[in-house]
């Protein structure tokens, strides 16, 4: 087994969940069995009580696991299927430690960050990777960190433990260009890594974040001053058209050769040409649409990121450039005629999310698609809003609704599922991770997976109110997928329309950019289809 792990200095937000995955997926190209995982230092026992706005978007592992959004870079850029032993918090080893002190396990010796906490941490990095030759963690945060500091100290004890030719150090570090000075600059580089040094950890490898291309000179002056060879001081520009070029610039710095070489690896030549497949249709495609998400996070990106991936990927599928212009719920609500906003989209995608905020104006984009035959795709909340907005203006129940946005509505469409009315925690208890889901022949769902049981990840409370079902059927509404263990409605498709689905698990969990997601494709390929039309 070979440990690689990725620490980051200067800032946060580096990249250093692409920078890992990038290199997952050129190990992978060798022949190499990858594993990856991620410890996070906040306390939070995992990110599924945050707000996206803040830490950007939860994603869920095919146990049931939430977790940071990194983990979906791994799973997008490798062929990991990871768990809940992928993903770490201080919360979660804080709450292990003291639980172990309660039962008595440390038989009455008092209770320290070394060795207890430091030893729980070098644990779920031994037990990660069992089947795997490389296991690759990333340490969240910023070296210098108050609260990293105990998982760097695990790093420099496993190190000497395993004898340092099995372990590598990958340091992500940003070189700033001053604008007024007209110079890159490296002394923050400088001292991150002397930071690293103090604590006893010294990089094998530094990649430079950089806006422009660094110079001979300046890696000489770092490799001087931060003790590595120059060959091993990786450039990592900003990349232009898409994050999925990434490996092919590390690939191009050699950062494959260097690592295999350091921990004495034998394998085959990168087989790098699916990536290049990838980029070159991302680069040159041969169609093109605009796909109006509408959302109500609007000031972080990363509050929908498997959703903008799985979009890409779906126009790499569909050789299409797929613009997406976000559209704001709220901003809709306020609108006596939406038609003008919509005017240059030409499909309507409602991602998930919770509470009453911008909800009339979704059901106002629901609504919109289906009167004017526009391609319309709906995630989680999206797929209950299809249904609510359904219930409204085809059934007539003009107060129908979700029992989360209005727990007395005289028609609940939408109703907390009978096994969470009693739940009160909020952290890890809502129907998470992969569950069947059963579909009907000769449905648009069923077409697109060629398929008839797949498997999808659940994130939500809410469910569809079977008392509805027969009357949505009589009037057009298709229910093409269902989980047949606990009579639930998974997927609902209009019958006379070009495309109309919502569904009520994250089909962007799963897509990839060698492989998108079926529905997703589906997607893309009816708009392109109405286009032509």
């Amino acid at each position: 087994m070979r440990y690689i792990f990725i620490t980051g200095g200067v800032v946060s937000s580096l990249g250093k969940g692409l920078t890992a995955g990038s290199l997952g997926a050129l190990l992978e190209c060798r022949g190499l069995r990858v594993c990856l995982q991620k410890f996070d230092p906040y306390l939070n026992i995992d990110p599924g009580t945050m707000n996206p706005s803040q830490h950007g978007e939860v994603y869920v592992l095919q146990d049931g696991t939430e977790t940071d959004l990194d983990l979906g870079h791994y799973e997008r850029f490798t062929s990991s299927v990871l768990s809940k032993k992928n993903t770490l918090t201080s919360g979660q080893i804080y709450e292990s430690v003291l639980q172990k002190e309660r039962n008595g396990d440390y038989l009455g010796k008092t209770v320290q960050v070394i060795p207890h906490v430091t030893n729980e941490i070098k644990g779920r990095i031994y037990a990660a990777g069992e089947d795997a030759d490389v296991v690759i963690t990333e340490i969240g945060g910023t070296t210098g960190d108050i609260e990293g500091l105990p998982f760097l100290e695990a790093l420099r004890q496993l190190a000497l433990e395993l004898e340092h030719e099995n372990v590598l150090f990958v340091h992500v570090t940003l070189i700033p260009f001053l604008k007024a000075a007209g110079e890159l600059k490296t002394k923050p580089t400088q001292q991150s890594v002397a930071k690293l040094r103090e604590i006893g950890i010294q990089p094998d490898i530094i990649i430079c974040r950089t806006e422009i291309p660094i110079s001979d000179d300046m890696r000489q002056k770092i490799s001087l001053f931060c003790n590595v060879p120059v060959k091993s001081v990786i450039e990592e520009l900003d990349l232009k058209v898409s994050i999925y070029e990434l490996p092919l610039f590390l690939h191009f710095e050699k950062l494959d050769d260097i690592v295999c070489q350091k921990l004495g690896l034998q394998t085959s030549t990168c087989e790098i040409l699916p990536w290049e497949n990838v980029v070159e249709k991302i680069k040159f495609p041969k169609n093109e649409c605009t796909v109006g998400l509408v959302a109500k996070y609007l000031d972080v990106k990363d509050a929908y990121k498997s959703v903008y991936e799985a979009i890409a990927h779906s126009g790499v599928e569909n050789d299409c450039k797929v613009n997406v212009e976000v559209i704001d719920a709220e901003e809709l609500e306020q609108l006596s005629d939406v038609d003008e906003m919509f005017s240059s989209i030409d499909g309507i995608l409602l991602p998930g999310g919770f509470g009453n905020r911008g909800v009339e104006g979704k059901i106002l984009a629901a609504k919109f698609a289906r009167e004017h035959r526009i391609p319309y795709f709906g995630l989680c909340l999206g797929m209950q809003i299809a249904a609510i907005e359904f219930a409204r203006h085809v059934l007539a129940y003009a107060d129908a609704n979700s029992t989360e946005m209005v727990p007395e509505t005289a028609h609940p469409v939408i109703r907390m599922m009978l096994d969470q009315v009693n739940v009160t925690k909020k952290g890890g208890t809502m129907r998470l991770g992969s569950y069947p889901c059963k579909l009907v022949p000769h449905t648009k769902a069923y077409e697109a997976y060629g398929s008839t049981y797949v498997n999808e990840r659940h994130r939500h409370r809410y469910e569809f109110n079977n008392d509805y079902r027969e009357i949505f059927e009589r009037h057009g509404m298709i229910i093409s997928g269902i989980n047949s263990d606990l009579n639930l409605v998974e997927i609902i498709e209009l019958q006379d329309h070009p495309w109309f689905m919502g569904v009520q698990f994250h089909p962007e969990f799963q897509s990839k950019p060698r492989q998108a997601h079926p529905l997703f494709a589906s997607f893309i390929a009816a708009i392109l289809r109405q286009k032509r039309r």
